[in-house]
């Protein structure tokens, strides 16, 4: 690793690295296009629920232990893609997996305006739609809505 390598984003908060992975699993395991949640979804991908997770886990941790700043926010630029699209019912996917991804990436994304560099600008669009996906989840949903 290069002496020049920017680390400050690793310390923002832990938990997108705890909460995500559960989180984006659930989101990604239900294909745009695909049944209602509890339905048996069509081309899903394969695999039980914690096996889902346990790759996304691992790909996170992957990210932040030998990614840059710029993968990570990329990555997370992909979750809120995942997030308005099934706040705008775009997407099938569990209201409350997509509502506590929101309020995560959108916490970790308001938190960046403390760092150098430009982070908090590359992120205002995602902030703003996120905003908004988050207000339509919390609307159509009962619990998460306590963070």
């Amino acid at each position: 690793m290069s002496g020049r390598r920017r680390l400050d984003w690793l310390g923002l908060t832990p938990e997108p690295e705890r909460e995500l992975p559960t989180a984006v699993a659930a989101l990604r395991a239900a294909p745009p296009g695909a049944a209602p949640p509890g339905a048996a979804p069509p081309g899903a991908a394969p695999g039980r629920p914690q096996d889902l997770a346990d790759a996304e886990r691992r790909r996170v941790e992957r990210l932040v232990l030998h990614g840059t700043r710029h993968g990570w926010l990329r990555y997370l630029a992909e979750v809120t893609d995942l997030v308005t699209s099934v706040a705008a019912g775009a997407r099938a996917g569990d209201p409350a997996a997509a509502l506590l991804a929101g309020e995560v990436v959108l916490d970790h994304h308001r938190m960046l305006i403390g760092l150098p560099g430009p982070g908090y600008g590359r992120t205002a669009r995602d902030r703003t739609a996120l905003e908004g996906a988050v207000r339509a989840l919390r609307a159509h949903t009962t619990e998460g809505a306590g963070r």
